[in-house]
């Protein structure tokens, strides 16, 4: 079963979160500590986009082409 684990921490003020599958299936949200809550909040939401479209698996698309599609 697929889960999803969401960490809060401090990351770079230009990072406002990030997720990486690891390798049992399951999918690592990290979430940038020093954002507002409501930032927090849509920067879940935006990764959860990325887990439903399966952007993680896509070949020959870069992060930038995939954003760009969001």
């Amino acid at each position: 079963m697929t889960e999803i684990i969401v960490r809060k921490i401090p990351l770079p003020p230009h990072v406002r979160a990030f997720t990486m599958p690891d390798p049992q299936g399951d999918y690592n949200i990290y979430i940038n500590c020093a954002l507002s809550a409501e930032q927090q909040l849509s920067s879940y939401l935006h990764e959860l986009k990325h887990i439903r479209r399966d952007d993680f698996y896509k070949r020959g698309k870069t992060a930038k082409e995939i954003e760009d599609e969001m």
